[in-house]
């Protein structure tokens, strides 16, 4: 609606602003698309600053939104991209710019495809499919390997070549199937089921040589991550690519980065082993001479000894003692005999010199009477009594006179 002014009562700069600010409310949320120019996230902060840019025009205008809301696509989405953005318009009058508020921001082209992957992924994620504890380690040394990859491919050719020049025993069940397009999914999961069910494929190679995200779309279809989740056989992805990552390589049991790597990572160098081999032998050997060494010192330790270098030593040291002991007790013990010797000579000179009967051998006699008791005094007998006298050498019957 136009407003009336003129020379003489000109707006007032605010309130053209303020006008402005109220048309501008009165447009609503518009949908925008352009290229993302700048990109801030502060940390912490709960909202992201964007400067949303039109090529064509050469005009950015500067777009707010909330955390929340630019997370949903902060994984697929940076610096350069284009995107389409719900936003309402805003009109800052102090300064008389114009922003944008984003109520929800979709990538365009690749960057909607990779939303839509990134999606996929989560929900995978969600279910434990690409869970560590579900992955199958890889035999070391595979019989029969199984193959699946583009006809006649630069992908077959590294594969097939690295593996046999590394090990020429090893065999290859191959199975050829589009890698690209809209058959490829199908063909692809049914070989990986083919592989599956053989009893001799040993582990499973999906493989592929590098492309645009859009090429390499059926190694992150659904159909085909499910079916290589519920092999029983390992499965390796040998995408050649680096940028990018399918699913595949989510789900799989091991990632190589090319076919060339899956080779190297699936099957070992018989060069390599062997020096490992040997490697492991001079090990054993050093450890086995080191441990006889060792014995041997011991060996040589112990018979360095006394007690076994000379062992009579100590049977001779011994018998000297022994023998010491024995004279030491035979001295004691004939100083003992001796000293009992005299003392029982002593003793006998003292019995026998107490002795009744050396009295007698001095010419004494004892007299008793005839119920034995020795007569001590003259009146303890009777005239006409007769006694027994006792000599030294026997006895004989007296009489008493008066």
């Amino acid at each position: 609606m136009a407003v009336n002014s003129t020379p003489e009562a000109p707006l007032p700069v605010g309130e053209v602003s303020r006008l402005i600010g109220g048309w501008i409310d009165r447009l609503g949320a518009v949908w925008v698309e352009g290229q993302i120019t700048q990109l801030s996230r502060r940390p912490g902060a709960g909202v992201v600053f964007l400067t949303l840019r039109d090529p064509s025009y050469d005009i950015s205008v500067s777009v707010t939104c909330f955390r929340q809301v630019f997370d949903e696509i902060s994984d697929v989405v940076s610096e350069g991209a284009r995107v389409v953005v719900l936003a309402k318009p805003e009109w800052y009058a102090p300064r008389g710019q114009l922003s944008l508020r984003a109520a929800e921001i979709r990538p365009v082209g690749v960057g909607e495809l990779l939303a839509r992957l990134e999606q996929l992924k989560k929900s995978l994620a969600a279910e434990g499919l690409f869970a560590p504890e579900r992955k199958k380690p890889l035999p070391f040394l595979p019989q029969l390997i199984g193959l699946v990859c583009g006809r006649a491919s630069a992908a077959e050719r590294d594969v097939l070549e690295n593996a046999r020049h590394r090990w020429p025993a090893v065999r290859f069940e191959v199975r050829n199937v589009p890698v690209q397009g809209v058959h490829a999914v199908p063909q692809v999961v049914q070989a990986v089921k083919e592989l599956d069910a053989l009893d001799d494929v040993d582990v499973i190679i999906v493989a592929r040589g590098g492309g645009s995200v859009e090429d390499l779309l059926p190694f992150s279809d659904e159909q085909l991550v499910r079916a290589v989740a519920s092999c029983r056989t390992p499965v390796v992805s040998a995408i050649g690519h680096e940028p990018d990552t399918p699913l595949l390589d989510y789900v799989a049991d091991l990632r190589a980065s090319t076919p060339t790597d899956a080779a190297k990572k699936v099957v070992p160098d018989v060069g390599e082993e062997y020096e490992r081999v040997r490697a492991l032998q001079d090990r054993a050997r050093r450890c086995v001479e080191s441990f006889l060494q060792r014995e041997e010192r011991g060996l040589a330790q112990a018979l360095a000894r006394p007690s076994i270098e000379d062992p009579h030593r100590m049977i001779d040291e011994r018998a000297d003692h022994v023998s010491s002991l024995v004279d030491r007790g035979r001295r004691t013990l004939g100083h003992l005999l001796d000293r009992a010797d005299s003392e029982l000579t002593h003793t006998h000179a003292r019995v026998v010199a107490l002795s009744p009967a050396a009295t007698l051998q001095r010419g004494y006699a004892v007299l008793q009477k005839a119920d034995g008791h020795v007569v001590r005094a003259p009146d303890e007998v009777t005239a006409e009594e007769t006694l027994r006298a006792r000599v030294a050498e026997g006895e004989f019957v007296v009489r008493v006179d008066a």
